[in-house]
């Protein structure tokens, strides 16, 4: 999926538009959604992009059973087999508006985009949706998870600590030991470091809150997408259907072999 470059400016719904649930149809059923106020931006161009028949006869084209269903590319509209989708959009991006709080629960309906390599500002796609399925998670398992999560905010937190020019002096004097071949004393330096890095760790880098550890133990979802990408909405009605979407037979690129098609309209 490309990235946009133009931005657009979103207006508040109309008292006529107004609302947030939507309904997404297909021939294995529906899925009643609702959108959340608190990503005002996100709600506001669903809403929009569905009041328009934009998503309507589009496919789920990137369906990965025990992770999620994906749309919203308009070249999905009466593509051929053999066209490679998820490249398409309405030809801007989306602000994030990644919170706190929100986790990839089964059900949850959140923005694609492109990754943190060519969008570090982590800006969603106009219209590319996924919604998450995953599964359910042992509390062995979500432990070994966090402790993975946080070694890589250990890393994240060295890389930023050495970058600093306030510490360039420390930086050189690791580099200089690497180089010597020193590494009993390299060793002891990143060993000395290591409480100043702990200090700076904050329990949302890596821990899964008790929400969504309940969550996660039961109802399921995917943990290790939280806080990369913004949610806006959740499944409310039909989280049978995602099963079985997830379950469809696909090709060698995650596309469904017989097209799942969508229409999504305005409820109440």
């Amino acid at each position: 999926m490309i990235l946009f470059s133009v931005v657009i400016a979103f207006t508040a719904c109309t008292q006529k538009n107004s609302g947030n649930m939507v309904l997404i149809s297909t021939e294995y059923g529906d899925m009643k959604v609702k959108l959340y106020d608190e990503t005002p931006l996100h709600k506001e161009n669903f809403l929009k992009l569905t009041d328009e028949g934009f998503y309507n006869d589009l496919l789920f084209h990137r369906v990965i059973n025990e992770f999620m269903i994906q749309g919203g590319d308009p070249e999905s509209k009466n593509a051929t087999p053999d066209v490679n989708l998820g490249n398409g959009g309405p030809g801007y991006d989306i602000p994030a508006e990644i919170l706190p709080g929100k986790f990839h629960k089964k059900g949850v309906l959140a923005a694609a985009r492109t990754g943190d390599n060519m969008n570090p500002e982590r800006k969603s796609s106009g219209s590319q949706f996924y919604i998450a399925q995953g599964k359910v998670y042992t509390n062995d398992e979500l432990d070994n998870y966090e402790m993975n999560r946080k070694t890589q905010a250990r890393r994240t937190l060295f890389g930023e600590y050495i970058q600093n020019p306030e510490n360039v002096a420390f930086r050189n004097e690791l580099e200089a030991l690497q180089e010597a071949g020193k590494t009993a004393e390299l060793n002891e330096k990143l060993i000395a470091l290591e409480p100043e890095l702990d200090a700076a760790l904050t329990d949302d880098m890596w821990k899964i809150s008790p929400e969504a550890r309940e969550i996660y133990t039961t109802v399921g979802g995917i943990p290790h997408l939280d806080g990369a990408y913004t949610i806006f909405g959740e499944v409310i009605e039909g989280l049978d259907v995602i099963d079985k979407i997830a379950a469809v037979q696909t090709n060698a690129v995650d596309r469904p072999v017989s097209d799942v098609k969508m229409t999504i309209k305005r409820v109440k």
